[in-house]
C-alpha cells in the first residue's frame, strides 16, 4: 500500500489546530470531512480570478467558468463511472438529490397503492422525501429492517417486493453503524421485479471506489462535503433514460428551451432543466479538486488504510469497560457506541476537553435509536487523515470519563 500519512495530513491546515490546549483529534468526518489546500486553493482562485456567470456569456470569464463547471461534471462522471456526462445533475448535496428524484420521478411515477421500500438504517435524507411524497399521492411506504447484528436482513427482501413495488432507496453505507450494504445484489434483486433502484451513496464515496455501472442502480447520490470538497454541492447520478422522462423540479433560468407568456414554458434537456437559477461553480470548482484529490491518492489506497485503522480503533477499544459498540465488526468510516449509563452528549463534551471531537445525537436516524432502544450515541468517524495516535487518544478519553464517572 502506497499512503504516506504524514504527507497526507500536511495538505489539511486544519488538523495542526489545538482545541482546549491539546492536539485537535477530529474524528466527525462522517458529518463533515476536512478541507485539503488543493480544494481551498481551487475555490479561492476561483473567486480571485476566472469568476463570472456560467451560461450563455458570450465573454471570456463567462466562457471559461461555464468550460470549469462542465469539465466538473465530465469528472464527476468519470468518477463514478457513468455512461455520460448528461447523466451528472449537480445539486447541493444528498438530501437535496434525493428530494429531487422523489418530488420529480416519484411525483410523475407514483400513484396510489404503490409501494417504495426503504431500510430501518436509513439517515432522514432518505426516508423524509418518500414519506412526503407518498402522503402526496397514496403510496405505501416498506421497511427491510436490520439483523441483531446491525446488517439489513437482505433474505427479507422479496417479501417485501411485488407488482406495486416502485422504487428501492437504500444507504451504501450505515452513517451510524458503518454497516457495508450490498447493494448490487440488492439493486440486481429489484431489477429483476422491474423495480427502480437509488444509492445514497454520501458515506461510500469517500471509503471505497464507486461504479454506478457496475452497481446497475437508476439513481446515486453524494454530498461533496463528505468527500473532502466545499458544502453547498453535491451529485446526483440518473440513468439517462429516466433523466429524460422526469419532469423539472424547480422553475427558473437556465433549466428552460423557450419561455412565452401566452404559449408557456418548453425546457431544457437533462440534465440542466434540474439545475434551476445560478448554480454554486465555486463549489462545483471545489469539488472537482476534492475528487482530483482523492482520485490521486488513490482509492483503493485509501479503503485499505481506512480498513486497517479501523481495525485498530476496534480492537483498543474492546479494552474500555462498559463500553457498547453497535453494529457489525465489518464496517466502513464510524464507529458508534455508548458508555454505560452515560448520556451521549456528556461523553462528547468530555472528550471536547481533551481536543477529541465526535459527533453524538441521534444522527438523524431516529428510527436506528428506536431499534436500539437508546435517545442517542456517541459516533466516532474515521477518515484517511486519521492516526492510530488519535485512535489511543479516543481510548484513553473514554478510560479516563470511566474513571471519573464510573460505568
Amino acid at each position: 500500500m502506497n499512503f504516506d500519512l504524514a504527507r497526507v495530513r500536511a495538505d489539511f491546515p486544519i488538523l495542526s489546530r489545538e482545541v482546549n490546549g491539546q492536539p485537535l483529534a477530529y474524528l466527525d468526518s462522517a458529518a463533515s470531512a476536512q478541507k485539503p489546500l488543493a480544494v481551498i486553493n481551487a475555490e479561492s482562485h476561483f473567486y480571485q480570478h476566472g469568476y463570472a456567470a456560467v451560461h450563455r456569456g458570450i465573454h471570456t470569464l463567462s466562457a471559461e467558468a461555464t468550460t470549469a463547471m462542465e469539465n466538473v461534471r465530465n469528472q464527476a462522471a468519470r468518477f463514478l463511472n457513468a455512461a455520460s456526462p448528461e447523466e451528472i445533475v449537480f445539486v447541493k448535496g444528498t438530501t437535496e438529490g434525493i428530494n429531487l428524484v422523489a418530488s420529480s420521478w416519484g411525483g410523475s411515477q407514483l400513484q396510489a397503492g404503490d409501494n417504495i421500500i426503504i431500510t430501518q438504517m436509513e439517515h432522514h435524507a432518505n426516508i423524509v422525501p418518500w414519506q412526503m411524497v407518498a402522503k402526496r399521492v397514496g403510496a405505501e411506504i416498506r421497511v427491510l429492517p436490520l439483523t441483531p447484528q446491525g446488517e439489513l436482513d437482505v433474505a427479507l427482501l422479496p417479501s417485501l417486493i411485488d407488482s406495486r413495488t416502485r422504487i428501492l432507496a437504500v444507504t451504501q453505507v450505515s452513517n451510524v453503524l458503518g454497516s457495508i450494504n450490498p447493494v448490487k445484489a440488492l439493486v440486481a434483486q429489484a431489477k429483476a421485479a422491474g423495480v427502480v433502484t437509488l444509492i445514497d451513496g454520501a458515506q461510500a464515496v469517500m471509503h471505497e471506489k464507486i461504479d454506478v455501472q457496475d452497481i446497475d442502480c437508476d439513481f446515486y447520490v453524494f454530498s461533496g462535503h463528505k468527500i473532502y470538497g466545499p458544502t453547498g454541492i453535491g451529485v446526483l447520478y440518473g440513468r439517462k433514460a429516466l433523466l429524460d422522462q422526469m419532469p423539472p423540479w424547480e422553475g427558473g433560468g437556465s433549466m428552460i428551451a423557450t419561455v412565452s407568456l401566452t404559449e408557456g414554458t418548453t425546457f431544457a434537456a437533462a440534465p440542466w432543466r434540474f439545475e434551476a437559477g445560478t448554480p454554486n461553480t465555486g463549489g462545483i470548482i471545489g469539488l472537482g479538486a476534492a475528487l482530483a484529490y482523492v482520485a490521486a491518492l488513490g482509492l483503493d489506497n485509501i479503503q485499505q488504510r481506512e480498513q486497517m485503522l479501523m481495525r485498530y480503533a476496534l480492537d483498543k477499544l474492546a479494552s474500555v469497560p462498559d463500553l457498547i459498540i453497535y453494529g457489525p465488526q465489518q464496517r466502513a468510516g464510524v464507529i458508534a457506541f455508548n458508555l454505560g449509563r452515560h448520556h451521549a452528549y456528556d461523553v462528547g463534551s468530555f472528550l471536547d476537553q481533551y481536543g477529541i471531537a465526535i459527533r453524538t445525537g441521534h444522527h438523524c436516524a431516529m428510527p436506528l435509536m428506536n431499534y436500539y432502544q437508546v435517545p442517542a450515541m456517541c459516533r466516532a468517524s474515521f477518515a484517511m487523515y486519521n492516526s492510530e495516535e488519535e485512535a489511543d487518544r479516543l481510548v484513553a478519553g473514554l478510560l479516563r470519563i470511566h474513571r471519573l464517572l464510573g460505568g
